[in-house]
């Protein structure tokens, strides 16, 4: 794990795996960071035939906010990660999803083979656009507790009730300051919700897995086959079925790999 430079910002990376074989690049969604990838990583250092990458994308975790936060300038801060790859497979949840599809235009340089998703949102009303304006100009919000900062970490991130607010990862989504503690991520970085999911998808230039869990009140399988009539349904899960299923998610990674899964 380490802080990699990509132009004028500082990512935290966690890699593993083998050296050699393909790479797989885990994206989380908005909010979130790669720490949420917990139960996949341990399945993919038993499983995956290379090298796994987990970044916390910008604004977002242990990495920097910055100025910008389209969702162009997110692909190119992940293409720079993986640009020494010629095997490249990517994976993201909602957000990350979102960016995953991006790079598979090949605008960015990099050429992944497949891209595997969950949740990724295919478009948002005009109320939600509103309530999108609104936490972006929202001040930060600060926290007497490390303890009170944590729930509303797991909160936002839709894992009340699935991720345990004093787990390592709820550790990873706060920030202390001066004895107060504030929520790592940049609300800016909500700007994402103004991309065009079905312009990007009509763009891929590789296989996409687009599913959605049957609970997921973010999306469902049945807007994701607006755009792809192969959309899966995940039975029983919800928005976070990453999280909920690590099993589930990495049985997809492995048919659209062709890893025994």
């Amino acid at each position: 794990m380490s802080l990699r430079t990509v132009g004028a910002i500082d990512l935290w990376v966690e890699e593993g795996g083998q050296t050699d074989g393909p790479t797989i690049l885990l994206m989380h969604g908005l909010s979130g960071t790669g720490e949420i990838w917990g139960g996949l990583r341990d399945i993919l250092d038993r499983k995956w035939p290379g090298r796994w990458i987990v970044p916390d994308m910008r604004g977002h975790g242990r990495s920097d906010h910055a100025t910008t936060y389209g969702i162009a300038t997110h692909a190119a801060d992940m293409a720079a990660l993986v640009s020494d790859s010629n095997d490249l497979y990517l994976a993201g949840h909602s957000m990350g999803g979102l960016v995953g599809i991006l790079l598979a235009s090949g605008w960015f340089g990099v050429h992944p083979k497949a891209v595997v998703t969950a949740g990724v949102k295919v478009g948002w009303t005009a109320d939600e656009h509103a309530g999108i304006a609104k936490l972006i100009d929202m001040p930060v919000r600060w926290f007497d507790s490390e303890a009170e900062a944590r729930e509303r970490f797991v909160l936002v991130t839709g894992l009340k009730g699935i991720a345990d607010p004093a787990s390592a990862f709820a550790r990873t989504g706060i920030v202390e300051e001066d004895g107060k503690w504030r929520l790592a991520a940049d609300n800016r970085a909500a700007a994402v919700a103004y991309a065009d999911t079905p312009d990007i998808f009509r763009a891929a230039r590789a296989p996409v897995v687009l599913a959605a869990g049957e609970h997921d009140r973010m999306v469902s399988a049945d807007d994701l086959r607006t755009l792809d009539n192969d959309a899966r349904q995940l039975a029983g899960l919800g928005h976070n079925a990453h999280v909920e299923s690590p099993d589930s998610f990495w049985e997809m990674i492995a048919e659209a790999t062709g890893v025994t899964p």
